[in-house]
């Protein structure tokens, strides 16, 4: 498995991945306009089709996961945490020192794979999601 850059040509399959991760999956065009933001980092992982994406969004010495989706079918493969690591590596090389994230109270798995990234809690926004539940903002210090 390996991770690259998206190309636009990707943003395609990429929706539709996030459809098949999220209840309320981006739209390509929306995808494709986060990919020209600049300071936007957009991996994916997989072989021949991308089988994971991640977005991160830096400002100044500041980064922040916008997304991370991974196809049901290949989780539990390291595909989210080779593509954190190599965002992570390349926020590095750019000089980032916080790394910052929101994920669902209730999504566990995705939590677990965070404190295994080096993760911790910072807050917690109340009801924050379209179900109800709390997002945590969890961050993480960069090696510099």
């Amino acid at each position: 498995m390996t991770v690259k850059p998206v190309a636009k040509s990707d943003c395609g399959k990429l929706a539709a991945l996030h459809a098949r991760c999220f209840p309320s999956g981006w739209p390509a065009a929306e995808i494709a306009r986060l990919i020209s933001e600049t300071g936007v980092i957009a991996l994916k992982a997989g072989d021949d089709e991308p089988t994971g994406f991640i977005l991160v969004r830096r400002v100044a010495d500041e980064a922040e996961i916008l997304t991370l989706a991974v196809d049901p079918e290949h989780r539990r493969h390291g595909h989210a945490r080779a593509l954190l690591t190599s965002a992570s590596e390349i926020l590095i090389a750019s000089g980032t020192l916080k790394f910052f994230l929101e994920v669902s109270g209730g999504n566990t798995a995705a939590i677990s794979l965070y404190s295994l990234a080096g993760f911790s809690q910072a807050g917690r926004r109340r009801a924050y999601y379209s179900d109800g539940s709390d997002a945590l903002v969890m961050e993480k210090t960069l090696a510099q």
